[in-house]
């Protein structure tokens, strides 16, 4: 049902929905819910099978990436550190915050690139590199080459595996399920590790 619930916001949303998504998820603190790594492999297959034109879906999804994460970051060198003594709300919780610090403490500028496979900590690793004050032109630098792997990758995939496996829409829901498992499994590991720690 998942599956198709996507297949169905896609379909609505068109580029200028896609493209927003991205973004929100991206550099916006309470984009942390939305259906990354799922919606780009979705928006690719269904590019495959025509809905979509993958020459112009590729550059936007990866322009919205790469601006989100510009955004988050210029927030977090803006607001600073008093961002870990602002109140939870519904948009924003203090421990999404503190996971994306400890992610970033132990990855350093790779967390950048890692972060973008990994829900929630994706949205908040360009704000807690701005709050440390990460060198601006090496945060570029991670940022475009992880909104590359991510947007344009995950879109790819989708848009390959529609293009070359007959019926390939029958498998797109245990494929997404798939997505969903190996995308929580990482920050899943992560927090297990930490509170061994």
């Amino acid at each position: 049902m998942f599956g198709f619930d996507l297949v169905a916001l896609v379909k609505a949303g068109g580029y200028l929905g896609l493209t927003a998504i991205v973004f929100a998820e991206s550099g916006l603190f309470f984009g942390f819910f939305l259906p990354g790594d799922s919606l780009l492999f979705t928006a690719g297959f269904l590019a495959s099978q025509g809905f979509l034109n993958i020459w112009i879906l590729a550059p936007l999804l990866f322009v919205a990436a790469v601006l989100g994460d510009q955004v988050g970051y210029l927030f977090g060198w803006r607001i600073g550190p008093p961002l870990f003594a602002r109140p939870d709300s519904r948009f924003f919780k203090q421990k999404h915050l503190k996971r994306a610090q400890e992610f970033f403490d132990t990855y350093g500028a790779r967390a950048i690139v890692l972060a973008r496979f990994m829900p929630v900590v994706r949205t908040f690793i360009p704000i807690v590199a701005g709050v440390a004050g990460m060198r601006y032109h090496t945060f570029v630098l991670y940022n475009c080459v992880g909104g590359a792997l991510w947007a344009v990758g995950m879109t790819l995939l989708g848009y390959l595996l529609g293009a070359s496996v007959p019926h390939a829409d029958r498998y797109i829901f245990p494929i997404v399920l798939a997505i969903i498992v190996a995308s929580i499994l990482p920050p899943l590991y992560h927090v297990v590790r930490s509170r061994k720690d």
